[in-house]
């Protein structure tokens, strides 16, 4: 019983190990804060196919992604990688509305890929240092995103809607991805996650949705007590997921002003060292110098 116990935790090991090598850390981004974190599948040797990222693009605009693509074995997190990264390239070399991305990711996804279907959120986060700030994204099939305000009303961002990556060139459809926008107050708090976080065997989607609208909103009116990432813990350990890999990027935005030239208050705290992904990987388009010592299971240990 001992052996099949060590035998089991040394294949998570494994498989959570082989996780972070995929993910990447988050940019700095002037005074906006981000926070992730990745729970493994609960079964041994499941690597999922669920993905965050956060990078700048040539514009100088931040691209928020959460992803999931279809499987929970190592062929879900090659063709995770594969999805990522071409829409890595395409955001970068485009810049055109995440529309548009989305539309050529499906196309280059079905002709120049064997990975099947993929839900995903594109988003740009768009304003000049001090804000204001605004949201434009668009959802291939995804969770929406749940908005946060300081004050603590919670509500999910339900435009953007679209079919899933692979659906549409697959099939011939000709459906699209229209694009959504939304003002975002200053000091909200932006979250993305994937399903896993929501769903669950003994748990349908619209009551997970339902628990994590009002768990968020509680924790709203204690943004002055902590970080985005202590929202995080403190999410991950009201809901408790199980089953399904989790990923889950949220983006916290600064008071009105703060950071725009002539502001003369304090910085918001630094943004955590923490990641899921491995300590020795860089944030996209950082050059990484004496990576801090960071703990790989500090999520699994706080959900």
């Amino acid at each position: 019983m001992l052996d099949n116990e060590r035998l089991y935790e040394e294949q998570r090991n494994v498989a959570a190990t082989m996780q972070r090598q995929l993910l990447a850390p988050l940019p700095q981004v002037d005074h906006l804060r981000m926070a992730a974190r990745y729970l493994p599948a609960q079964r041994a040797m499941e690597i999922g196919g669920a993905w965050y990222d956060a990078f700048l693009l040539g514009d100088g605009v931040l691209a928020l992604v959460i992803g999931d693509v279809v499987g929970h074995d190592l062929k879900a997190a090659a063709h995770m990688a594969e999805v990522r990264n071409m829409l890595r390239g395409l955001a970068w070399v485009d810049r055109e509305p995440p529309s548009v991305i989305m539309r050529r990711l499906d196309e280059a996804v079905t002709n120049t890929s064997d990975a099947p279907m993929a839900t995903l959120l594109f988003a740009r986060i768009e304003g000049p240092e001090g804000g204001p700030w605004r949201l434009r994204w668009v959802n291939a099939g995804h969770p929406p995103p749940l908005l946060v305000t300081r004050g603590g009303d919670a509500r999910f961002l339900t435009g953007g809607h679209g079919p899933l990556i692979g659906m549409s060139a697959t099939l011939h459809l000709g459906l699209s991805w229209p694009d959504a926008a939304e003002e975002l107050p200053a000091e909200c708090t932006l979250l993305l996650y994937t399903d896993g976080l929501v769903e669950s065997r003994h748990r349908p989607i619209d009551l997970g949705m339902a628990r994590l609208r009002h768990h968020a909103a509680m924790l709203a009116g204690r943004l002055d007590q902590g970080t985005v990432d202590d929202f995080c813990d403190e999410l991950l350990k009201r809901i408790g997921p199980s089953g399904d890999d989790v990923a889950l990027l949220a983006l916290r935005l600064p008071a009105a002003g703060a950071g725009a030239p002539g502001d003369l208050s304090p910085p918001p705290p630094p943004q955590s060292p923490y990641s899921p992904a491995a300590p020795d990987r860089a944030a996209p388009g950082s050059v990484q110098e004496d990576a801090p010592v960071q703990d790989p299971t500090r999520g699994e240990r706080e959900a």
